[in-house]
């Protein structure tokens, strides 16, 4: 049985490869029971939780499992701590203990690029970013490779964590313009593309400030009382997810208006698998506002930690 490390899942993903993947992995037949979470004190503030994802299809069998301390930086530590293990689909037999936490990374941000080529506008141009944590680098670069994006704003509430993150990514896209964001209204309205990767309890934005034919990405928020859009950007929204289960189990986004009597589960137009087995552009016009919202899926740690391995077998 193999053990892969960080550097070497690093070293074997790239965002076209893993996103292609990801789309025949979702297209393809698989078996995915809704993931567990189990927060360790329950009601306590901090929130720490343990999880775990199984999932399979032809090939491999998996688990991912997790745990998430959001007040470990405080204390010098990581606040995801994560491991993938893998079996082969035949006998069961063990292939691969592989680092989690990176895997983690790379396939959420993959998974909101692969929903973007599905759902935002073929000639989107700009992108606000919502965020300057771990996940930044990877959403942005990954957004960045499916649309032919040339401004890419960012807004956070540590500018300095911002400045540093567009001091990394404009040497690497020399011909996207990388700017704080210095008005928050105007930048919404201006957006072809809105993504969200925070930790916020509370909406980020006024839905209200939206222009027609934005494509907003979803991925921070995996509490059912807190959310990072409000509920007119869910009203206006043709809203597709990444594993209903898990969303109308975790997420405020769509869970607040609910239970608020404003919508109701069949305001969900379709999960990515059913984007990706049809293969369709599902956008209906440019003037559509569309919404992506991924709590994470099992199935796309499977998919990816199974890249890595075959990867990493392959260079032996």
């Amino acid at each position: 049985m193999l053990v892969i490390d960080k550097t070497q899942v690093e070293q074997a993903f790239d965002f076209p490869s893993l996103i292609d993947a990801l789309d025949r992995g979702f297209a393809g037949h698989f078996s995915m029971p809704k993931r567990q979470v189990f927060e360790l004190l329950p009601g306590d503030a901090a929130h720490n939780a343990f999880a775990v994802l199984p999932a399979w299809n032809d090939d491999v069998i998996g688990v991912k499992s997790f745990t998430y301390f959001p007040q470990n930086a405080a204390q010098g530590y990581e606040s995801l701590y994560s491991k993938i293990m893998l079996f082969d689909r035949k006998h069961g037999v063990p292939l691969a203990l592989v680092d989690g936490t990176s895997v983690t990374y790379w396939r959420t941000a993959a998974v909101s690029a692969l929903a973007s080529r599905y759902l935002s506008r073929e000639n989107s141009t700009s992108l606000l970013f919502f965020g300057s944590g771990n996940l930044a680098s990877f959403m942005i670069k990954a957004h960045l490779s499916v649309r032919a994006l040339t401004k890419v704003v960012i807004a956070a509430r540590n500018h300095e964590k911002a400045q540093v993150l567009i001091e990394q990514l404009q040497p690497q896209y020399p011909e996207v313009e990388f700017t704080l964001c210095q008005q928050l209204q105007s930048a919404v309205a201006a957006a072809d593309i809105i993504s969200c990767a925070t930790g916020s309890k509370t909406p980020l934005f006024d839905g209200a400030w939206l222009k027609a034919g934005v494509h907003i990405d979803l991925i921070g928020n995996h509490h059912s009382e807190y959310r990072e859009c409000d509920t007119a950007t869910v009203l206006k929204s043709s809203v597709y997810l990444d594993s209903i289960a898990n969303v109308m189990n975790e997420a405020g986004e769509l869970l607040i208006p609910i239970a608020a009597g404003v919508i109701t589960e069949a305001h969900i137009k379709a999960e990515l698998a059913s984007l990706c087995a049809n293969k369709e552009y599902a956008r209906q016009s440019d003037s559509e506002i569309t919404l992506f919202k991924s709590v994470g899926t099992a199935l796309s740690d499977l998919v990816a930690a199974h890249s890595v391995y075959k990867k990493v077998i392959n260079q032996l």
